[in-house]
């Protein structure tokens, strides 16, 4: 069981996601999710590169190309600190009761909790941003996997955001609970609707629908 979740199989990390452990979950998953929706950026930028009808755009894509890798990588990364973050809250949980330091141990691990899926949120914002712009210049042969990937990226912000609430919901400092959740409010504020944004000008232009929930 000491391998990295990263290193394992598809098959592997679903049947460890589905299993009666507490890592991977959510946060795990949604980092996931988030590396797998930059990945399409990437690739869409991939078959962009040599095209002749893309070439005024060759340098712009190759720098998308640089960030974007940055940003799945960034994303990787979190699936593990994700992971590692639960584990101070466990061992601050199972503290006896009587144990004067337990309830502070519980609110800091709490909290440290919060700066993976946090962390997350940012890689999924800036994830948006570059599948946006790769939507301009990447190859129309490609611009339903920047859908894909922007409808993947909105999910894994939506899905980091509740694994930063199910934490702040348990913090006893309400300020630094409020500052955390206003951060993730302003994120979700602006970056749904632009990766919904997204997806939706393709579709249109394919002919397709996104379904509201």
């Amino acid at each position: 069981m000491g391998d990295r979740f990263t290193e394992l199989s598809c098959e592997e990390f679903s049947d460890r996601l589905a299993a009666r452990e507490s890592t991977p979950g959510g946060g795990g998953a949604a980092a996931l999710v988030g590396a797998l929706g930059t990945a399409l950026c990437s690739m869409a930028g991939a078959f962009t590169q040599g095209n002749p009808r893309c070439a005024e755009h060759e340098a712009d894509v190759a720098a998308l190309m640089e960030e974007a890798e940055d940003v799945r990588y960034r994303l990787l990364e979190l699936v593990e600190e994700d992971a590692d973050g639960f584990g101070p809250v466990l061992a601050a949980w199972r503290m006896p009761k009587d144990d004067p330091a337990r309830a502070e141990a519980i609110e800091s691990a709490v909290e440290g909790a919060c700066m993976a899926p946090l962390a997350m949120m940012g890689e999924c914002c800036r994830a948006i941003v570059l599948l946006e712009q790769m939507g301009t210049m990447c190859s129309g042969q490609l611009i339903s996997d920047v859908a894909c990937g922007a409808l993947l990226v909105r999910a894994a912000l939506e899905c980091a955001s509740v694994n930063v609430y199910v934490n702040t919901s348990a913090l006893k400092d309400r300020y630094v609970a409020e500052r955390i959740e206003g951060s993730v409010s302003e994120l979700l504020d602006e970056y749904v609707p632009r990766a919904e944004r997204l997806a939706l000008s393709v579709t249109d232009r394919i002919g397709g629908s996104v379904r509201h929930g």
